[in-house]
């Protein structure tokens, strides 16, 4: 007889790269020009030196089991940052979590707060989204519903998509703020919408906003706690954040970050986490106090994007339908029409194969919903690279895309 198998897993769909890879396989790169990866939204700034010390410092931290809940002085830490950057005081003992990064809790928190034996146990998920939304939602045992992002709203989800039977039974919601891939915040009215769901629904809003600390206007993206305090909701009920020092910190390896929100939330999600071993390793923990106290070194990280994006943008706007984001390390760009008949693969794969520039096809991060796939036609660019490494691969874009629309 076969092994027993969790059935849930035959669920899960490839991730996009995977698929990306696949679609690949025959594919040789012109092997004149030297490869450039936009595919990977990988942070490849240095990590400032602060935090590498701390970790360093650290290591006679190997020798004692690290609490699940973290250290008191990490919490606080947490705490007085959320104080500087959203003017919000928390709980450092009841409303703060630290988490191995936003991917894991993302995750967990679906298994902490689904409940798969209500009939139609729903999560609703922006669409495109970070795949690890649609991947808990299904082991844990719910399905998934999608609200499309509308380009003509500044890639804003259209939630009227979802209709009130299926809002009855959602359980879960995902929002991205600012988005991934779009790279747009959400503004606060369209909190007050999704706020007065959750109360008429009663399900638990997770938002994640990893990249709320690379942004390209005077003002810092909104967060969903500063959105519910804004709004008078300051018990923050039904709402858990969720952010990195991945992007902030250009720290992806140290895999640090927090939840913060609902205290009976998070007080669920800590009994979940100490069964499931999710402890901070103290010397991550020491480091993690170091990234927190300091801005210095955010303000640079923000200040090498917006240069960046400033140079690398108008080289391609000429040939591709695309715009500065709100936010994040994105640029979410349309294929012309006219342009590889505005196929986000046909034009993914022509560019890999004569200009050996490696960019994620927006199809493979969206499902279809509502008739149509909202990522298709579209391509995602990680600008992740040094500023040189991102000019010369916008520059073989542009020549590509010109190419093939004389074609």
């Amino acid at each position: 007889m076969p092994a027993p198998h969790n059935p849930l897993l035959d669920r899960l769909h490839p991730y996009p790269f995977e698929r990306l890879r696949a679609l690949n396989a025959g594919i040789q790169p012109n092997p004149a020009l030297r490869p450039i990866s936009l595919g990977i939204g990988e942070p490849k700034h240095p990590a400032p030196k602060l935090i590498e010390d701390a970790l360093m410092a650290s290591l006679k931290g190997l020798s004692v089991y690290p609490a699940t809940a973290g250290e008191p002085a990490l919490r606080e830490s947490i705490c007085a940052w959320i104080e500087r950057r959203y003017g919000l005081k928390l709980d450092a003992a009841s409303q703060v979590l630290p988490v191995n990064g936003s991917r894991e809790a993302l995750f967990a928190l679906a298994q902490t707060v689904i409940d798969p034996n209500r009939p139609g146990a729903t999560v609703v998920c922006p669409n495109p989204f970070y795949q690890i939304y649609e991947g808990a939602a299904l082991l844990a045992g719910a399905q998934t519903a999608f609200a499309n992002s509308d380009p003509a709203r500044n890639f804003a989800a259209d939630w009227s998509q979802i209709d009130a039977a299926t809002w009855a039974k959602t359980q879960l919601l995902y929002v991205c703020s600012p988005g991934n891939p779009t790279g747009a915040v959400m503004p606060l009215e369209e909190w007050r919408t999704l706020f007065e769901l959750s109360d008429r629904y009663g399900f638990v809003i997770a938002s994640d906003e990893c990249y709320s600390e690379i942004y390209f206007r005077d003002e810092a993206p909104l967060g969903g706690l500063e959105a519910a305090a804004k709004l008078g909701r300051h018990d923050y009920r039904n709402l858990i954040a969720f952010t990195s020092l991945s992007k902030r910190s250009n720290v992806p390896g140290l895999r640090s970050g927090f939840v913060a929100g609902d205290v009976a939330i998070l007080k669920r999600f800590l009994l979940y986490r100490t069964y499931h071993g999710s402890a901070m390793n103290p010397m991550v923990q020491a480091a993690s106090i170091a990234a927190w106290n300091d801005e210095a070194h955010v303000v640079a990280n923000r200040e090498q994007y917006r240069a960046k994006f400033a140079q690398v943008t108008p080289v391609l706007t000429p040939h591709l339908h695309v715009a500065l984001p709100d936010a994040g390390f994105y640029l979410w760009a349309q294929v012309p029409a006219n342009c590889c008949g505005g196929d986000d693969i046909a034009f993914a794969q022509g560019l890999l194969a004569q200009y050996n520039v490696a960019v994620l096809p927006g199809s493979l991060l969206a499902r279809e919903a509502h008739g149509v796939n909202p990522g298709a036609g579209r391509i995602r660019l990680a600008l992740v690279a040094e500023t040189a490494e991102c000019l010369e691969a916008a520059h073989r874009i542009a020549a590509f895309a010109q190419q093939e629309t004389r074609a």
